[in-house]
């Protein structure tokens, strides 16, 4: 641990140091292409420029003092304002003001906006000023629960240092996440350095990056992989970046170092073994490596990265482009039964973009980029709200169902923090570069001013499917590279108005010529319509028109939905679609049940309820399969409309959220589900909240089938309800039981303390819901 007068000394050194340090690593010949810097681009009119312009009010709009609040307090220094509310006072407070940094670092590049980058200069010479007062590095916000009494979160590293490691998979040593914090305030420094060009981030970043260092340095392998159980974001990228900015080799050694060997080794192995894992929780794994592999050449790194984007790309994403139900994984090729209303978690469509980025700087390949634009189209310009600029954790795929907004003050979801990013970044990737070929990768209005180019990107895309680039000043002889996506079956191009042949090149069309000063390039890209089915069933399909995802409008989200979802019954999906207007995206399903129904684009339904996804029927199986499908429809409805309360047992989020606790259990996953096990023995359990309401009720635990011959017990506050043996026989599949509650565990009551405990033998339970007994 450093002694407060070692840091302070090495501190100073390293601010004199800053700019020459900043350019003593490079990533040498392993990227082959890299995006123009964003600060060269400006958006024109578009969805895009005004997801941004919302987005840089929100980001003005809060407060930088309250993201301080626990910062100051852990070091002891006066609050200058209450902490927010929402995620913010709770266990993983902290992560916010890294995203915020991050964020208004790429907002002043963006739009070269002062007042963010003031934000930034300010934070920066607040986390100085705790740093100094702590004397050692550290400087964090987290908090964890002891004696019944919120601490600070720093004695959980002091707890580390002193190979003191325990964690359910969602905590270390009962603090929520506290390594994934850390690396969401480390990475903003550095971007603030980086992109916002704040030199004081720097020795701010290396102070911290030390204090944690000295805590890791300290650990054997087995106490570190120990420790990687739990969620610990991108830590492995920001070491990395920061021994990129540094070229000390002891970054790079602990970015090696945080190595979570049970879920990487597979991945570089070429095996996917996703199923059940929480998902985001990877996704910065793999960007790590992916970072390590351009600075170290690890081929290894780059096998394991590439072949985890390919997997989730291919195997475990929905139309849209999102991936994760529930936050989690299911198997391969099996979504089919996952489409509900929290399908595809925005933070990791946000970590899929920064993957796909580093993939396609490998080698570039236009196809990635068509994967690249789905996600950013229909996900990301979806999650942010156009008219409040708050966000949705969830983008949801199922029908009827509706979006679900943070709130400014008192959100702070982990999607909140990815999407004040997102949106202050929509120039980032459109143009990239080699030492002779500019690309043009995204179809989004913006001008370029960067290397003497000077161009213009004019168009209405998606709503036209015809760009315009206009040589505004030619610089240095380059080619142009314009991506042909794959959905386009009939590309064309003219140049100054005549039509030209087009030579393909890995995806793009390559123009090569002289270039002059008002050159004007005119690529058309006719959109055409199609069914895409579910890899599962090839009878559940969705419907793209070019790049843009189809949805069904079922109404406006304030009226309730209560009718069957929409199901076509045709003999042809691909032709079930009629045109009202192409070019809005506007298609008539006549042939749907219970009536006709229209669809437009998805992203833009913000405030409408919703189906993506549609059942097919030929009209000899609707005239014998009508009656089993409703009846199973309404079954499903009947459940929704009982369920009071619901937690799914190994997932983080539910956990929170219910006030789970367990002294000694395990993380299961099984059947595509997570689930958690209490171990063998007596007295071991597993015990959360759930909301219960006036009238009968009774909780329903789901099992999977082949898990028999059981002995735990159920408790309600404290109260027996049930003992359990889970006699056989077996079956291949989940299955429920419900068990009734006496009437006074739950009378006058909001909410009570359910228990799952061992008596012999272990308890392993996958889902656990609080159902309404009286509501038919």
């Amino acid at each position: 641990m450093l002694s407060r007068r070692a840091f302070l000394a090495s501190a100073s050194v390293i601010a004199l140091a800053g700019p020459v340090a900043a350019r003593a690593a490079v990533a040498g010949p392993r990227i082959r292409v890299e995006p123009v810097p964003l600060d060269a681009v400006r958006l024109g009119p578009s969805p895009f420029r005004d997801a941004v312009e919302k987005n840089h009010d929100f980001l003005l709009s809060l407060d930088p003092d309250r993201l301080l609040h626990n910062f100051r307090a852990s070091a002891g220094l006066p609050t200058k304002a209450p902490v927010y509310g929402g995620w913010e006072a709770r266990g993983i407070a902290g992560h916010s003001l890294g995203h915020y940094l991050s964020a208004c670092s790429l907002m002043h590049a963006q739009t070269g906006d002062a007042a963010v980058r003031d934000r930034i200069t300010y934070i920066v010479a607040d986390l100085a000023e705790c740093q100094r007062a702590h004397g050692d590095g550290y400087i964090g916000g987290t908090t964890v629960e002891r004696d019944g009494k919120v601490a600070d979160g720093k004695i959980v590293f002091e707890e580390i240092r002193r190979h003191i490691i325990r964690t359910g998979g969602f905590d270390i040593n009962g603090g929520w996440v506290p390594l994934y914090t850390w690396h969401k305030v480390h990475a903003g420094l550095i971007d603030a350095y980086r992109i916002g060009h704040v030199e004081a981030a720097l020795p701010v970043m290396l102070g911290m990056a030390g204090y944690l260092a000295t805590i890791l340095e300290g650990l054997d392998d087995a106490e570190m992989q120990k420790l990687l159980a739990a969620e610990y974001g991108g830590l492995n990228e920001s070491y990395a970046d920061t021994f990129a900015i540094t070229g000390d080799p002891r970054w790079l050694r602990l970015a090696e170092r945080l190595h979570d060997r049970k879920i990487l080794d597979p991945l570089a192995a070429g095996r996917d073994q996703l199923a059940g894992l929480h998902a985001n929780t990877q996704i910065p794994k793999l960007i790590g490596l992916a970072r390590l592999y351009e600075l170290t050449g690890n081929r290894d790194h780059q096998t394991a990265a590439r072949f985890f984007r390919d997997s989730v790309v291919r195997h475990h994403s929905y139309v849209i482009g999102g991936n994760s139900e529930r936050e989690h994984f299911g198997p391969p090729n099996k979504i089919a039964p996952f489409i509900t209303e929290r399908t595809c978690e925005a933070c990791n469509s946000y970590n899929m973009l920064k993957l796909t980025r580093h993939v396609y700087g490998w080698s570039p390949d236009a196809a990635l980029f068509d994967y690249y634009e789905r996600v950013h189209l229909n996900h990301i310009l979806a999650h942010q709200h156009p008219v409040t600029g708050m966000f949705a954790y969830f983008m949801p795929l199922s029908a009827g169902a509706r979006r679900t907004w943070s709130t400014r003050d008192d959100s702070f979801w982990c999607c909140v923090g990815s999407g004040m990013e997102s949106h202050a970044k929509h120039g980032d990737s459109i143009y990239w570069h080699d030492a002779r070929t500019l690309y043009v990768n995204l179809f989004i209005a913006s001008t370029l001013d960067w290397d003497g180019w000077k161009l213009d990107l004019a168009t209405r895309f998606p709503f036209e499917d015809r760009v315009t680039l206009t040589v505004v000043a030619p610089g240095k002889t380059r080619d142009l590279a314009l991506r042909l996506p794959g959905w386009a079956a009939s590309p064309s191009i003219a140049i100054n108005d005549t039509p030209v042949a087009i030579t393909r090149r890995d995806g793009y069309a390559l123009l090569r010529r002289r270039w002059r000063a008002g050159d004007r390039i005119t690529l058309t890209l006719p959109m055409t319509l199609k069914a895409e089915p579910t890899p599962d069933d090839p009878n559940l399909v969705a419907y793209t028109h070019g790049p843009v995802v189809l949805a069904a409008d079922l109404g406006p989200v304030d009226q309730p939905f209560d009718q069957l979802p929409p199901t076509l019954v045709a003999a042809d999906a691909g032709a079930a679609l009629t045109p009202v207007d192409a070019a809005a995206h506007r298609f008539r399903m006549a042939a749907a049940r219970p009536q006709a129904t229209t669809l437009v684009p998805f992203f833009a339904q913000y405030d409408r309820r919703t189906a993506v996804y549609f059942p097919i029927f030929t009209a000899e199986r609707w005239a014998t399969e009508e009656a089993a499908f409703v009846a199973a429809q309404r079954d499903a409805a009947a459940l929704a409309t009982r369920t009071v309360d619901v937690i799914q047992l190994g997932e983080q989020q539910p956990e929170q959220d219910h006030g789970f606790a367990t002294n000694q259990s395990d993380l299961l996953s099984w059947g595509g589900r997570a689930g958690r096990q209490a171990w063998w023995g007596v007295g071991n359990y597993l015990e959360f909240d759930l909301a219960v309401r006036p009238g009968a009720m009774a909780l329903q635990a789901l099992y999977w089938g082949e898990e028999t011959n059981k002995d735990f017990v159920i408790l309600i506050d404290g109260i027996r309800i049930a003992e359990e043996r889970r006699a056989g026989p077996p079956s291949k599949a989940f299955v429920s039981r419900d068990y009734p509650i006496p009437a006074d565990l739950t009378r006058g009551k909001a909410r009570v303390r359910v228990r799952f405990e061992t008596r012999g033998t272990d308890a392993p339970v996958y889902e656990v819901r609080m159902i309404d007994t009286e509501t038919r």
